[in-house]
């Protein structure tokens, strides 16, 4: 189901490119004016605190995306790889979390990353004392301190250890470590997902009961109160309205159908599509196009990878590595060549698809912004 937003969006054609035939397919378009608006949306969600905000950088990738971050006078990143840290770093920006526990040889690129950029503050996530400890053995050996937050699982079942004794002992061990600083705790609660935010705000509430009982318990022994970074977009709203918690949403700077359709209450725009054309006229009631596997996430069912804005009653019926083909009526107009427009449901791994997007002002293809941080590796 289309929400009324996109409805409205569509009668507007907001996305139409003039100059469209000057952009070979598939490709990925991206509308810097709606992440602006989309950015200035996050920012008054927690009433233009920047402080609260540490948005993740895994949707978009981009230098571009940052440095607009950035003039928006927002300084916290959080990533989920080393090239994503790197790539905030060179964009200098100051506080990176690494919302990872980094092992085996991605440890020691961390420590080469912190020695690297010593204008950045970096920070990465731990959940076990062996990787504590292994952490800090390594600091030690490269005269770094390392800054850390405990992963607390509280209910996605991924990483990180169940708030409550075990957590607390973990505090402990980390403040007696001697090249490791203890900053707070992190927990993404993502499987919170109900489509009713009452449902998602009590069962968010509920997961999080023991949080704010281990915070406390730390106060009691005596540590520093622990920072508390929580959530991504589904339970952004309900974190925003509480002001003991910092927020890392990142799929809001793009926005897709899925997140569109799944979380009416949130007022972001779409500002990325893919483009694509038809390729062939297999049947009468078929059309095939370049957008296959490589081109747009494939990890939903046929019927929620994409919504096309321009011909919302197509109908995706298979899709190979480079094609999709999709049920049209008897007696349709499509021709070879036309264009369609594309609105992911699960923009994030859509992007790290694409080397470079195609960026569109005023209805023009203006200027193309790399998404340097796809690669698993940039220097380090």
């Amino acid at each position: 189901m289309i929400t009324d937003t996109m409805a409205k969006d569509d009668k507007q054609h907001w996305y139409t490119i003039k100059n469209v035939d000057n952009i070979d397919s598939p490709a990925l378009i991206v509308y810097p004016d709606r992440v602006i608006d989309n950015i200035h949306t996050l920012k008054t969600m927690v009433g233009s605190n920047v402080d609260r905000l540490r948005p993740h950088v895994k949707t978009h990738k981009t230098t571009e995306a940052t440095l607009l971050l950035m003039d928006a006078g927002i300084y916290q990143f959080k990533c989920a790889t080393i090239a994503e840290a790197e790539m905030l770093a060179m964009c200098r920006a100051p506080d990176v979390l690494l919302a990872y526990q980094p092992v085996g040889p991605k440890l020691h690129r961390y420590m080469d990353l912190v020695k690297k950029y010593p204008d950045t503050v970096f920070s990465c996530l731990v959940d076990n004392e062996d990787a504590a400890t292994a952490l800090s053995t390594v600091a030690g050996e490269n005269g770094i301190n390392a800054n850390v937050y405990v992963d607390l699982n509280v209910g996605m079942g991924r990483t990180g250890i169940a708030p409550g004794i075990n957590a607390l002992h973990l505090c402990q061990k980390l403040h007696q470590l001697d090249h490791i600083k203890l900053l707070g705790l992190h927990a993404y609660d993502g499987h919170l997902r109900d489509q009713d935010l009452s449902a998602r705000r009590a069962r968010c509430q509920e997961a999080f009961v023991a949080v704010w009982e281990m915070v406390a318990e730390l106060k009691n022994q005596g540590y520093p109160r622990p920072t508390v970074i929580a959530g991504g977009s589904p339970t952004f709203p309900i974190h925003a309205a509480d002001d003991r918690v910092v927020c890392s949403p990142g799929t809001f700077i793009f926005w897709d159908k899925g997140y569109g359709d799944g979380l009416p209450e949130q007022q972001f725009s779409p500002a990325a599509l893919v483009l694509t054309r038809v390729v062939s006229l297999p049947s009468d009631t078929s059309l095939c196009l370049d957008l296959g596997h490589k081109s747009i996430a494939p990890e939903n069912s046929l019927d929620r990878r994409v919504h096309f804005l321009n011909a919302p009653d197509m109908k995706p019926i298979s899709q190979s590595e480079e094609h999709l083909v999709v049920e049209v009526p008897q007696g349709h107009q499509w021709k070879v060549g036309d264009v369609l427009y594309g609105l992911p449901y699960h923009i994030c791994p859509t992007v790290a698809l694409y080397e470079r997007a195609i960026t569109v002002a005023h209805g023009e293809f203006v200027a193309y912004w790399p998404i340097t941080a796809r690669n698993r590796k940039l220097n380090i």
